[in-house]
């Protein structure tokens, strides 16, 4: 008898299981680990599973990979060691129900076995002898209040337990922005709090001290914590004064921003924080070194491990605790200090991962060049300051030379290229620029409400906070766009961004990350978001540390004192970084600016957008699985019912209608039709016009066999229609409503055919057409 897979499964792998004590608690089928990534019109690419998932004491063990009866053992083995890979298990198995293979990821090597090991085998060949304290804690489950946690932060959660439980005393995580980092931290403070881990072994739970570097970071984090709301404390500078000074000590979950408990003479503002007064001074003295068990340090790239840094002072006062680290930020040129200090990470996920996956955004990017990108002395120029230089450099724009005309091409520009209320970030060089570029946005809006477009910065204080949460809120409208310079780059937990717009120039790739980050949130209809790029900034893309792994850090041998650009410094919002530098202002009468290019890529599976000619030759390859001829692609394109079924699976592949519309610009060709693009770029064909084939049409012996002047007229009218408005006018279901656009009586019509049919006919014109 011939077994299907589920035969297999159910009749021969499943009992073979269950003879190695493996219960059906132990065992999860089809476990589907990612929700397959974001494609155009609401759909989803493939999602991964793996056929059984075995599951001991809380902790995922193994995968096995099941193949037919009638199939060899083996084949499933690359499958299973790719997905064993990627959900971070010890040991993979493939079965076709006779025989089983067993392979170590630890060792790189595997072997036939007889039967599966039990559950208390796996778990103890993972783990060897260990103390009953560290397997309770290692084996404690996760808190399922509101959600589960997906497979990428199971592992991240289950890694920092074992990390703890070994004793180790700094542990760094790595995941892109987006990720949910505050919910990983908030799952492995649930299993340490329900296993009364502390460093001193005594029967309690732990005292956490949760710290970051801004309120609405800290806000985010309590909100994600609020299960444990009767557990939490907050730290505010406000309260320590009300106190007379005394810090509060009741609670074991303590939520903190480093500047209301840091030294002044450390203390580093970047909002407005009312809680924040000059007579407080280094209160995190007050608690006892080894007060604290574990310190949580969100962000942990923006300035926790520098030397120079109040929160490096406030780790080493709390020198006890495990100190464990978040961050977004992998490349170690860009935060090499993080790295030193906390060592490898003990796990990363990046932002290629998410979006593969599924669980962040993909984007596509809008490269535009304009007029002015440098500025060149020009005597018919208004100039008022003293002008240095006769070519001044993007760089130097809104920091030493204002050209406001600039800025309001740029807000123009803006606003012709998004949806008028999709929410747009747009990063601007310092808070002046983001001002000026929210009066530029106002100028040009369409939407008369006054808070359309608002900055937030840390000069709008409170008032900006506010306008942020509103933004943040996906049930608002109103501010639809923000302007804004450092605030932003993080702390942003804004799902339905659909718009990252750069008109400040960025060299870290740290920040670079973060403010990518802005838009990578997934939301219900959000397909992709854009980023649009005045800068150059994308270019980051293209450099290798964009996405990879981290390299280990070469040792220096100078004092990081010295180093004023390891990009480690946190990017504050600070008076000096705002000082006001002798600035020119340049009123342009030279010439008129414009925009004279707007290159829209896409982005490849490795995150990377694709540069035009890598983007044609990809999609070549990709055209080429529909077509290997131009009669085949004619054949296709010519009946409305086959290109209907082309642009959906192309739709499917993420080439939507937007990029075959890009493909006509990339050659120049907005008065052709798609099938024109398609045969020049698959077949070097020459790409006629739409009013070149109607002509041709109309030349031939076509409309000849039409003895009545109203089928004929039909005909003329239908070509009309499209030289004006494209192949979409000659869709299938679209011939009912050509009819009654023509004025014509559908009755009169269809006899002024004869014994043609008039369905028929439609469908004989194109064929014609594209002949």
């Amino acid at each position: 008898m011939k077994y299907s897979e589920a035969d297999t499964k159910a009749k021969l792998i499943t009992p073979k299981l269950k003879e190695s004590d493996w219960s059906e608690s132990n065992i999860i089928r089809e476990y589907y680990f990612t929700d397959g990534r974001k494609l155009i019109g609401n759909k989803r690419g493939e999602r991964y599973f793996v056929d059984y998932l075995l599951i001991y004491k809380n902790v995922n063990l193994a995968i096995v990979e099941a193949k037919r009866a009638d199939k060899d053992a083996l084949d499933g083995l690359q499958q299973s060691i790719n997905y064993g890979e990627k959900l971070q298990v010890d040991f993979v198995y493939s079965s076709n129900g006779h025989k089983i293979y067993e392979h170590s990821m630890k060792e790189g090597k595997g072997k036939f076995v007889e039967s599966f090991p039990t559950p208390d085998e796996l778990f103890k060949r993972k783990f060897g002898q260990i103390a009953s304290k560290s397997e309770f804690l290692i084996t404690q489950a996760f808190s399922l209040n509101d959600k589960k946690p997906r497979f990428y932060q199971q592992i991240a959660i289950q890694k920092t337990i074992e990390a703890i439980s070994s004793g180790k005393e700094r542990v760094l995580l790595t995941l892109a922005t987006g990720t949910g980092k505050t919910y990983i931290a908030f799952q492995i403070v649930y299993r340490l709090f329900n296993a009364k881990w502390n460093r001193e072994g005594k029967d309690r739970r732990p005292k956490i001290l949760f710290l970051a570097d801004r309120n609405v970071l800290k806000s985010q984090a309590m909100n994600e914590f609020n299960p444990m709301e009767k557990e939490i404390v907050e730290i505010t500078g406000k309260e320590i004064k009300k106190r007379n000074g005394v810090i509060p000590t009741n609670g074991n979950l303590f939520f903190a921003i480093y500047q209301s408990i840091a030294d002044n003479k450390n203390r580093v503002l970047e909002e407005s924080e009312e809680e924040i007064d000059d007579s407080l001074n280094g209160y995190y003295r007050q608690y006892p070194a080894d007060f604290f068990d574990l310190i949580i340090i969100d962000e942990c790239h923006r300035g926790s491990a520098n030397d120079e840094s109040s929160w490096r002072d406030i780790l080493e006062h709390f020198s006890n605790a495990v100190h464990f680290g978040l961050t977004a930020t992998p490349k170690r040129d860009d935060n090499g200090d993080t790295y030193k200090y906390f060592g490898d990470p003990i796990y990363e996920y990046s932002l290629k991962d998410g979006i593969n996956d599924g669980f962040l955004t993909p984007y596509k990017v809008k490269r535009v060049q304009t007029n002015i990108d440098e500025y060149r002395f020009d005597p018919d120029d208004i100039i008022m300051g003293d002008l240095e230089e006769n070519i001044v450099k993007l760089e130097e724009f809104e920091k030493q030379v204002i050209i406001p005309k600039r800025t309001e091409l740029l807000a123009k520009t803006v606003l012709e290229n998004i949806n008028t209320m999709d929410k747009t970030i747009i990063f601007c060089v310092n808070q002046k620029h983001a001002i000026d570029m929210k009066v530029a946005i106002d100028k040009f809006k369409s939407v008369k409400d006054n808070h359309y477009c608002v900055r937030v910065t840390s000069d709008e204080g409170e008032r900006g906070r506010n306008f942020l949460e509103d933004f943040q809120n996906n049930d608002k409208d109103i501010p639809t766009i923000l302007t804004s310079s450092k605030m932003l780059t993080t702390g942003v937990d804004a799902k339905n961004v659909r718009n990252i717009v750069l008109s400040a120039p960025i060299r870290s790739m740290t920040e670079f990350k973060q403010i990518i980050g802005r838009g990578t949130r997934t939301f219900e209809g959000k397909d992709f978001f854009t980023i649009i790029d005045f800068v150059g900034a994308t270019n980051l893309f293209y450099d290798a540390r964009w996405d990879g792994e981290a390299e280990p850090i070469a040792p220096k041998e100078e004092s990081l004192k010295d180093n004023n650009d390891d990009g480690f410094s946190p990017t504050h919002e600070t008076q000096e970084s705002e000082k006001q530098l002798k600035q020119v202002i340049i009123d342009i009468r030279g010439k008129k600016l414009k925009v004279i290019n707007i290159e829209t890529t896409y982005v490849g599976s490795d995150g990377v957008p694709l540069r035009t000619q890598e983007y044609l030759k990809w999609l070549i390859g990709l055209l080429g699985e529909f077509y290997n001829d131009e009669n085949r692609l004619r054949e296709i394109w010519s009946n409305p019912i086959n290109r209907k079924d082309l642009l959906i699976k192309l739709k499917e592949m993420n080439i939507d209608e937007s990029q075959l519309h890009d493909l006509k610009s990339i050659f120049e060709a907005k008065d052709s039709d798609i099938y024109d693009v398609l045969a020049h770029l698959s077949f070097n064909l020459d790409i006629k016009t739409r009013h070149e084939r109607v002509i041709s049409v109309q030349n031939s012996s076509f409309l000849d066999k039409y003895h009545n002047n109203k089928a004929k007229e039909f005909i003329e009218f239908i070509l009309d229609r499209y030289k004006k408005d494209g192949v979409k006018e000659l869709e299938e279901t679209n011939l009912s409503s050509l009819v009654k656009l023509s004025g014509f009586d559908t009755k009169e019509l269809t006899q002024s055919f004869g014994q043609y049919k008039i369905r028929d006919e439609y469908f004989a014109l194109q064929k014609e057409l594209y002949r």
